[in-house]
């Protein structure tokens, strides 16, 4: 099992898992691959740091280690123009953690598509079953619902991750 680190043309890191280097090679080759941010197709292997097993006690997770897993990941509350460019690893887990969201949303959410402006109002007002909806709307069609006092909020999902989220 080969595992490398890729990026898209806009930066966005993530991990890819391949049976073999052939097995990366030829996906690349076949356009394949595409970044589960924004579907972007022109994805290269970016160089990862090594890890390197020193003894069986450094394989088991510590208490320190699995906690920094679970903590929140720092986000600067602004940016300046002074600012340097974010780390690597906080930009990473940030991805990681939207993509999550959005696999946790669509897999328990009805996708009513088009219709969801007409499927809100309806469990709104008492027409249809209350029920977790996402679905397409407009900036106008959001605006509408939340003057009727429904609320949505938008999350953007590029195309590539609407069917299997890989």
């Amino acid at each position: 099992m080969l595992v490398v680190d890729l990026s898209c043309a806009h930066g966005h890191r993530f991990e890819g898992w391949f049976a073999s280097s052939d097995d990366l090679s030829s996906q690349q080759d076949r356009g394949l691959l595409t970044c589960p941010v924004c579907g972007d197709g022109h994805v290269t292997r970016v160089p990862s740091a090594s890890h390197v097993v020193v003894s069986s006690h450094s394989a088991r997770p510590t208490a320190a280690a699995s906690e920094a897993v679970s903590a929140p990941v720092p986000v600067p509350a602004k940016a300046s123009e002074g600012d340097k460019a974010p780390d690597p690893e906080v930009v990473r887990q940030l991805q990681a953690m939207w993509l999550n969201t959005v696999r946790e949303i669509v897999s328990n959410t009805e996708d009513v598509g088009e219709r969801f402006p007409d499927e809100v109002r309806a469990m709104h007002h008492g027409d249809a079953p209350e029920r977790a909806v996402r679905g397409q709307a407009s900036p106008e069609e959001r605006q509408a619902l939340r003057d009727e006092g429904i609320e949505v909020i938008a999350l953007p999902v590029p195309e590539v991750n609407k069917g299997s989220l890989h």
